[in-house]
């Protein structure tokens, strides 16, 4: 790791988070930015995580971006999630009534008692935009294959116009 990506971590970290499915249940996908204090890119995450629902994407992107975030070395981080109830659920307002849902939720909540600070808070879609954009590339990425097994051979995925 680059020492001037860690010295930066071990301010507070802001986190953008953003989970999303395609068919809920569908092919889903995780994205998020983590920013220095300074709002500089310290890392992105974009990855395909088979088929589940929207709700379960948005807290498996939050767990990845707190695990991230972790191991860059931060000891506080800002949390923006677009999702309102992930937010209200995590915060204790609303009750988590999925079975599913639950150790999603239990283990988001264990990885933020691992910092000083982690508060977690609901923005508008487009404050958010750079981390829906990540998870979507990660669905792409993981059905890329899927779309070339069914095209003939000899084109692989590259179209003429």
């Amino acid at each position: 790791m680059d020492d001037c990506l860690q010295a930066d971590a071990r301010g507070e970290l802001i986190i953008y988070s953003d989970g999303a499915s395609r068919g809920n249940p569908g092919p889903a996908g995780v994205g998020a930015v983590i920013l220095n204090e300074s709002e500089q890119v310290v890392a992105e995450i974009s990855q395909g995580i088979g088929s589940t629902t929207n709700n379960e994407a948005e807290y498996l992107a939050l767990a990845r971006a707190l695990e991230t975030a972790q191991k860059l070395g931060a000891r506080r981080v800002r949390v923006y999630v677009d999702s309102e109830l992930v937010a209200r659920q995590l915060s204790g307002e609303y009750a988590v009534k999925s079975d599913r849902l639950r150790p999603l939720v239990a283990r988001v909540q264990k990885l933020r008692r691992g910092f000083d600070s982690c508060p977690v808070r609901h923005v508008r879609r487009g404050m958010n935009a750079r981390a829906d954009e990540l998870a979507n590339m990660g669905i792409d990425a993981a059905l890329e294959p899927w779309k070339r097994a069914g095209e003939p051979c000899g084109q692989g995925g590259e179209r003429e116009n």
